[in-house]
């Protein structure tokens, strides 16, 4: 596949997510977390227009001027924006003038990609493709909450499965010896910058489940009080549950004595047999506390991954969002890709069922702040 291609079936994947909605699903913004898919598509665009068409194509002329200040996220350098509270608010431009600004810039696109381009070009392009990857998850995800919060539980797709094969596995605990190992991205293929440098690491000796915990599980955990339990919380973390008044997962809810969960197909009796998701780093540590266990370290699960399978849930680790020993942000708008939220978030490790084909492996590092749920965030044991 050449980066013509590459590039048009990218943006196609995003378009076809948002092929199910009705216009009015393009605009809503439930929560700040939450961005509108029409924000999403025109967002994704601009980044292409942006960092690529205006400093490299000659004679190419921006679609909107306004744009930049409507589609920019967080870039301080590249200017003001549109606060994110307040994307749900633009009722213009309309959902059919963003799709017109996204078949503009990919008519410039690709004339622009089919001529010779740099090194530097190749590399915007390539990091163009991974964040419109990592979008098309936050779309996803984003869009679920948008129907999920809708008292009609609307279905989004009745041909699309929050399930793998992985969650058959039978629950084992894999022992890893302790030793000096190597952490981080190495090879010549593209990673986020938070992946490295490639470092050493000493490890004790631990274990770690080769399945997630499943729903039946946390059930277990719910029916013995451990949301009412303040022994297994942090104490920030049982705040959130007395300030929010958690009792279940996201998208749980307890009808005639029966737990049913919203999903992407609309509401369904909880499958005890799923692995448990949409549950945030409070409650994942709060489950292994109850365990008698703990969650594992994102070094120990990035060495531990090879042996167990991974990847249909983004699996809460128990380390902070730092740096790597020589990390180091580019200059200008890219540096603020990943370096500016290194604090008061914890990472995250694996894939989920949202995550795009080709957008995962084994050193890629998710991060979210302990409240949050939204994404499909499971659990993984260690001890």
């Amino acid at each position: 596949m050449n980066l013509v291609e590459k590039y048009l079936s990218i943006r196609k994947h995003s378009e076809q997510l948002c092929e199910p909605l009705q216009t009015e699903d393009y605009v809503v913004q439930p929560v700040a977390d939450v961005s509108p898919p029409k924000w999403h598509l025109g967002h994704t665009t601009w980044f292409f227009e942006t960092f690529i068409l205006k400093p490299f194509s000659r004679n190419y002329q921006v679609y909107n001027e306004d744009y930049n200040f409507v589609f920019n996220s967080y870039y301080e350098t590249v200017g003001n924006r549109v606060i994110r509270t307040d994307r749900g608010n633009l009722s213009r431009p309309s959902v059919n003038e963003i799709y017109q600004y996204r078949n503009y810039v990919d008519e410039a696109m690709v004339k622009f990609l089919s001529t010779e381009i740099e090194n530097e070009v190749y590399e915007l392009l390539i990091l163009g493709f991974n964040h419109e990857q990592q979008h098309q998850e936050l779309l996803l995800t984003d869009i679920k909450f948008i129907l999920g919060n809708n008292p009609l539980f609307p279905i989004y797709s009745e041909h699309k499965s929050e399930i793998l094969n992985s969650s058959t596995n039978t629950a084992e605990f894999l022992n890893i010896e302790a030793g000096i190992y190597e952490i981080g991205f190495d090879g010549s293929d593209f990673c986020f910058d938070n992946e490295l440098n490639r470092h050493k690491v000493y490890l004790n000796e631990f274990s770690i489940s080769n399945s997630l915990v499943s729903n039946r599980d946390f059930i277990e955990f719910i029916d013995n009080g451990g949301y009412s339990n303040f022994n297994f919380w942090h104490a920030e973390g049982w705040d959130w549950v007395k300030t929010n008044h958690i009792e279940a997962p996201m998208y749980w809810h307890q009808v005639d004595g029966k737990w049913l969960n919203y999903t992407l197909d609309g509401l369904k009796p909880v499958n005890p047999e799923q692995p448990v998701t949409h549950v945030s780093y409070y409650e994942a540590y709060a489950y292994a506390s109850w365990k008698g266990m703990r969650l594992p370290t994102e070094f120990e699960w990035e060495i531990a991954a090879k042996h167990f399978s991974w990847g249909e849930r983004w699996e809460w680790t128990e380390s902070a969002y730092l740096p790597y020993p020589g990390f180091s942000k580019a200059p200008g708008a890219i540096g603020e890709y990943n370096g500016k939220f290194m604090v008061n978030q914890k990472v995250l490790r694996g894939a989920s069922i949202a995550t795009p084909d080709a957008h995962s492996r084994i050193t890629y590092r998710n991060f979210f702040h302990p409240h949050l749920r939204w994404q499909y965030t499971g659990i993984r044991l260690a001890k």
